[in-house]
């Protein structure tokens, strides 16, 4: 009898994994025609970028920890890298960096705000800005906000894939 189970269990394990695991599972595609990946749109949601950014489990950040790392779009095409990060004078919080140039340095300085991108270990995703749209991104000036110390903490989204 026992080796009659041992048998069974086996032949279940070399056939199809676990028991249920043959079952077909919900997934969500990570690419659209031409490379792109899918996601619901900021459009297509209806929230403001305050409370997408809080559905992503904001978590607290050092505001030095940010300086110099580059922020990607979703094929992880590094847009530019962290310059500096400013609070306007309306209180949102910025990140400056140069878009352009070559391989992100040297082009003309752009603000992100710190709502639409998510930090994914050593880089930031860009999430709810297009690439497409980083070209009409109006240049930053530097009196446009006030920079903030690198000691200080602020709260970001994470992000996973």
């Amino acid at each position: 009898m026992r080796r009659e189970i041992a048998y069974s269990l086996l032949g279940v394990l070399l056939l199809g994994g676990a028991p249920g695991a043959g079952l077909a599972q919900e997934t969500t595609p990570m690419r659209a025609e031409g490379g792109a990946h899918t996601q619901a749109g900021p459009e297509q949601d209806g929230l403001t970028p305050q409370q997408r950014m809080e559905r992503r489990f904001p978590q607290n950040v050092r505001v030095g920890d940010l300086i110099g790392l580059p922020l990607q779009d979703y094929d992880d095409r590094v847009l530019g890298y962290v310059k500096e990060v400013v609070r306007t004078p309306d209180g949102q919080i910025v990140l400056v960096m140069p878009f352009g140039g070559w391989f992100g340095y040297g082009g003309r300085p752009v603000g992100v705000p710190i709502e639409t991108v998510a930090i994914l270990a050593r880089h930031l995703n860009v999430l709810d800005l297009p690439r497409e749209a980083f070209p009409e991104l109006p240049t930053w000036k530097d009196g446009e906000g006030m920079p903030i110390p690198a000691d200080d903490i602020i709260r970001i989204a994470i992000s996973r894939r």
